[in-house]
C-alpha cells in the first residue's frame, strides 16, 4: 500500500530524533529490514523518486563504494530505532529533502 512517501520519511526521522532526545543520545541508528531478509543500516532516506518508491543510503563500510537503494515501500519489513553500537558510533542523518 502506497501512501504519502514524503510524510513517511518526515515520520521516521521525527521517530529517530524523539528517540535520540528520549535516550540521551547524540545520534540513533536506523536499520530497515525488506521482505527479502536484507538488511540496511541506514545513513539517509529520501522520499524520491516517489511513485511507490523511496531511497535510502547505506553506511558504508571501509572500503566500500557508495550506494544508495531505491526501495519500493511494499517491500519493507521492519524499521528498528536503535541506540547506536559503541563499536561504529554512526547513525542516521536527517536529509534535507525530508523535511
Amino acid at each position: 500500500m502506497a501512501g504519502p512517501l514524503d510524510e513517511f520519511v518526515n515520520r521516521i526521522t521525527r521517530m529517530v530524533a524523539e528517540f535520540a532526545q528520549e535516550h540521551g543520545l547524540e545520534q540513533a541508528e536506523l536499520r530497515i529490514e525488506l521482505a527479502d531478509g536484507s538488511r540496511y543500516l541506514v545513513a539517509t532516506m529520501v522520499a524520491d523518486p516517489g511513485f511507490g518508491f523511496f531511497s535510502i543510503t547505506p553506511h558504508r563500510v571501509e572500503g566500500e563504494e557508495p550506494r544508495r537503494a531505491i526501495v519500493p515501500i511494499g517491500a519493507v519489513k521492519a524499521i528498528e530505532i536503535s541506540a547506536p553500537d559503541p563499536e561504529r558510533r554512526v547513525g542516521f542523518m536527517p536529509s534535507e529533502t525530508a523535511g
